[in-house]
């Protein structure tokens, strides 16, 4: 037995779409989606913050002055972490912030995501929505009939009148169905899915 996502409205030429209930239709696992959610954001950060430790400061090849007589305190590099040219104590150098995550977890995380953006009334599908040009006009006057401030649009693939239709409208984001993300889509307070897209996330999902 399947589940129908609606389409935007009654005009629409897609009409509802019956999707499979193991992929739209699971349970939200909270805990799941925060990990996978968190670890694509970790993965975005870049990571190159590097800072010099002592060893990689020049000089200090000999001690700035003998060890007793001076009246000054003992040093024995002017690459100490305490003189003002000397090394940072705590270095930070380049790292990867990449969390590893399976891709059952993935699959799991995802149809969570998907199911409770169909409960919410959040998740729709679309033909007309695409444009037929690629002003920015066509498609911005197609988005202002929806009651959404960010609009995440689903294909199976962009061509050129929709990329260049929607790069210039905020908080709009265009992906396609095997490039999905679960940021994109927990931000979004609409997705909208054309329905050749969501055969291919049931596919690739099931």
């Amino acid at each position: 037995m399947g589940l129908q996502i609606p389409a935007i409205n009654e005009q629409d030429s897609a009409g509802n779409v019956e999707v499979a209930e193991t992929v739209f239709g699971q349970s939200f696992n909270e805990t799941l989606v925060h990990q996978l959610v968190t670890r694509y954001l970790a993965g975005a950060r870049a990571g190159t913050k590097a800072q010099k430790p002592r060893s990689d400061v020049s000089g200090g090849g000999s001690k700035p002055w003998r060890q007793k007589g001076t009246g000054r305190a003992r040093s024995g590099t002017m690459r100490s972490p305490i003189w003002r040219t000397g090394g940072v104590a705590f270095a930070a150098r380049p790292r990867t912030y990449d969390q590893k995550l399976n891709k059952k977890m993935f699959r799991v995380g995802i149809r969570s995501i998907l199911s409770e953006l169909l409960r919410q009334g959040r998740l729709v599908v679309s033909n007309d929505i695409l444009p037929a040009t690629s002003k920015t006009k066509e498609l911005s006057e197609k988005l202002k009939k929806i009651e959404a401030k960010r609009i995440l649009i689903v294909v199976d693939s962009i061509d050129e009148n929709l990329a260049l239709a929607s790069r210039n409208i905020p908080y709009v984001e265009v992906v396609e169905s095997l490039n999905l993300s679960p940021v994109l889509l927990v931000s979004a307070d609409k997705v909208i899915a054309t329905p050749v897209a969501l055969k291919q996330i049931e596919e690739r999902l099931a």
